[in-house]
């Protein structure tokens, strides 16, 4: 079986996906500039972690805390944590279906 062709990571087909991906009583919730926020913030923090290999539960709560305080303190909004674990879960789905990770 041939193996699928890797792509790059797009960020406007990531926000695309994630919207998809987002349960029908979320659709709507976010606009794809508070994803794109989102995942920045995510980011900003997976790289002040370095080591995202250990990731571990009590990070995935400083993850959320982070993103929450953060979004607050920039008056961007405030944030479900359950909503958020959504979007990040909806990107590592988009990574995977991109084969990111292989």
């Amino acid at each position: 079986m041939a193996k699928k062709e890797e792509l790059q990571y797009d960020e406007e087909e990531s926000v695309k996906f994630i919207q998809n991906y987002l349960p029908q009583d979320l659709k709507g919730k976010f606009t794809d500039d508070d994803i794109l926020y989102l995942l920045d913030l995510a980011e900003e923090f997976y790289e002040s972690k370095g080591d995202t290999d250990s990731f571990d539960e009590d990070d995935e709560e400083a993850l959320l805390a982070y993103i929450v305080k953060n979004a607050k303190e920039d008056g961007v909004g405030s944030f479900q944590t359950e909503d958020i674990m959504l979007i990040l879960d909806g990107e590592l789905e988009y990574c995977e279906s991109i084969n990111m990770f292989e």
